[in-house]
């Protein structure tokens, strides 16, 4: 497939959200609400579940699915209390020890005057900064759109998976053709320009993994579920803790320094 049409198979209608994921990979969901600041984000899903036997923090960008639930969540660009909900329950998780994932599916953060008068680039690079010394592991799972510092917001972690059909990118193609060409027609040839696909962001070492699709989403939920049960075992902090979380935390920043590198 061509980088637009991933693009296009990333936004599709019906495509299964965060909700679905967590739904259908994890037990016991208990959603957590607000920052403690502000507000409450319906765009961010964030609370503690069960996977298998193991407790862990889940967290997703939601996009909602049919009109009405789209609109309260805004179509998945997060505000800056979501952002800093988010944070709040990996700063819980680390203080429990438990491992947090995360879910991104988001064209980017809502730029709006009431989210930008209210901090949303602190939030952010709040978030990159947290996650990148984050005392538990963390993992990011790419399910959709990946847009921006929007999405890296929730995507500093041990390892970054990709759904074979999703994407990841530091501007949407159409706000890419309108900067280079003054063109927002011209989105096919900015999204092959990006480099956005699950295949060039691996050759880059953007992400760790591909998860295959096959069409059938069933079949993805349990091969995600058994990955990160395999994955998350390795990470077994109860023996000699700080010298594995040091460990941990050195691999983490130099995954993220060498990503770019020629």
């Amino acid at each position: 497939m061509a980088a637009y049409d991933k693009v296009l198979a990333a936004r599709a209608k019906g495509r299964p959200t965060s909700s679905d994921f967590i739904n259908n990979i994890f037990i016991d969901f208990t959603e957590m609400h607000g920052d403690r600041r502000f507000g409450d984000d319906a765009a961010v899903v964030a609370g503690i579940a069960m996977l298998g036997k193991m407790p862990v923090t889940v967290i997703g960008l939601e996009k909602g699915h049919d009109t009405k639930d789209k609109i309260a969540r805004n179509f998945g660009s997060a505000h800056p209390e979501g952002y800093r909900k988010a944070l709040r329950q990996m700063k819980l998780a680390e203080k429990f020890g438990r491992p947090v994932i995360c879910f991104v599916d988001t064209s980017g953060a809502f730029c709006g005057i009431g989210a930008e008068s209210r901090g949303q680039g602190q939030a952010i690079a709040e978030n990159l900064y947290e996650m990148m010394t984050l005392k538990t592991p963390v993992i990011s799972i790419f399910i959709g759109e990946g847009g921006s510092g929007g999405a890296l917001a929730l995507a500093v972690a041990d390892e970054v998976w990709i759904l074979e059909n999703a994407v990841y990118s530091v501007i949407s193609p159409e706000g890419c053709a309108s900067i280079l060409w003054k063109d927002s027609k011209k989105i096919k040839e900015a999204s092959e320009c990006l480099k956005m696909t699950a295949d060039d962001l691996i050759k880059l070492g953007a992400v760790e993994r591909i998860i295959a699709e096959n069409g059938d989403f069933s079949l993805v939920y349990k091969n995600i579920s058994k990955l990160l049960t395999e994955t998350l075992s390795q990470y077994n902090l109860t023996q000699n803790k700080e010298k594995k979380i040091e460990d941990m935390l050195k691999k983490r920043y130099k995954k993220f320094r060498k990503i770019g590198e020629v």
